[in-house]
């Protein structure tokens, strides 16, 4: 995979960088500005090489519209903030707004265009209609910095078919991403684990079948464990439960025992009586579930059984909360893997989205994990070991 340094010298040069800043909003105020920092490595970079830095990335799910919303001016606000420079912002993507400032840009500057996604053709899936955006963006640029790990495994404008038409590289923050999640995808030091949590078991069914044929063991938590222990016989109360998954989940159970893969279910659960951050918990064994209650964590046993689990492990993959963690009363199993992972012996890796945020929600050290993703989709599909577009078009 080509990098920066491949670009060669880069002083004067234009460089459009896609970078992933779908962060939290709440307003105009940025929650967790995770994603922001994260990509300061490759902006510094090209700072100091002296290039004229463009930035495009997208911020929700605009559909193709423009909704101010979605604005990513308080990004540029806090962007510049964490780079102790300004940062320029265009109204615009590709517009008359956007065009007048690249045109001014100097060496050492930073511009940041408006959401990209308020574009309908960045994620259209006529070919002719993104290419037709993305040659609007390489007029921009003399080279292209794919930075925006997030999106990777997007066929999209600015992350694919912009790769096409500018010499590309990836930026620092996507090269250690790849260069991280390929030790837990390629040959991880064993015993290899990984935990997977969060709501539906549909959602990491290629997940599952992937790893049987290369984890050790499989740690089962979140929404999602409540299939699995239906799969087994139990009842579950109200737990969340894909009725129509369950037939492949015994399949899954089945074929674990003949790889010799263990699968790792919670036995027992914090349920509550309803859905909220105020019910009363109450914990139960895992096969005595109460009809009328909802499994919203594991419990204390599920916390000391998986954390004794991941501290005998060398290698492990995190994707997905063990509860509800947004709720303090039912963040006790995600802090517990989280608190594991953190004071173990292995190569940790915390694969984005809802993981992510939870360990920085609940107080925890960065530092103390060897990596923690900042794609929750990319991470999961190369899990999955799908080939990502965004990563491939670098490759050829």
């Amino acid at each position: 995979m080509k990098t920066i340094e491949s670009l060669g010298d880069l002083q004067g040069k234009a460089v459009l960088v896609r970078s992933d800043f779908n962060v939290p909003l709440d307003g105009q105020r940025i929650t967790d500005d995770g994603r922001i920092k994260a990509a300061l490595p490759t902006l510094n970079a090209l700072l100091e090489a002296g290039a004229k830095v463009i930035v495009t990335a997208h911020l929700g799910r605009p559909k193709g519209k423009v909704n101010p919303d979605f604005s990513l001016a308080p990004v540029a606000k806090r962007l510049g903030e964490l780079l102790e420079a300004p940062v320029k912002f265009a109204a615009d993507t590709v517009g008359e707004d956007a065009k007048a400032k690249v045109a001014e840009l100097a060496p050492g500057e930073v511009l940041l265009l408006e959401n990209i996604r308020f574009d309908p053709r960045e994620t259209s899936k006529v070919d002719e209609e993104r290419q037709a955006l993305a040659a609007e963006l390489a007029a921009f640029a003399d080279c292209f910095v794919s930075d925006g790990f997030g999106v990777v495994h997007r066929k999209q404008a600015s992350v694919y078919d912009i790769a096409k038409l500018l010499p590309a590289a990836a930026g620092k923050l996507v090269f250690k991403e790849i260069d991280s999640l390929s030790r837990v995808t390629g040959e991880p030091e064993r015993p290899y684990g990984v935990v997977l949590g969060g709501s539906k078991v549909s959602d990491k069914l290629g997940v599952i079948a992937n790893l049987l044929s290369k984890a050790d063991m499989l740690l089962i938590g979140g929404g999602m464990a409540y299939t699995f222990l239906a799969a087994k016989g139990y009842s579950v109360g109200t737990s969340l439960l894909e009725e129509d998954q369950i037939e492949a989940v015994k399949g899954y159970l089945a074929e674990a025992q003949e790889k010799g893969v263990e699968i790792v279910l919670p036995v027992d659960v914090v349920t509550a009586a309803e859905f909220s951050a105020d019910a009363e918990p109450i914990v139960f064994a895992a096969d005595q579930i109460p009809a009328d209650r909802m499994g919203l964590d594991i419990g204390p046993k599920s916390q000391e059984l998986f954390a004794s689990k991941i501290a005998s492990a060398k290698t492990i993959a995190w994707n997905g909360p063990m509860g509800v963690f947004e709720f303090a009363t039912f963040a006790g199993g995600t802090k517990a893997v989280a608190k594991a992972l953190s004071e173990g012996d292995c190569f940790s890796v915390i694969g984005g989205g809802d993981s992510a945020a939870a360990v920085r929600q609940l107080g925890f050290d960065e530092s103390t994990f060897s990596h923690i993703s900042t794609g929750g989709g990319a991470s999961l599909e190369l899990l999955e070991g799908k080939t990502l577009p965004g990563i491939a078009v670098l490759e050829d």
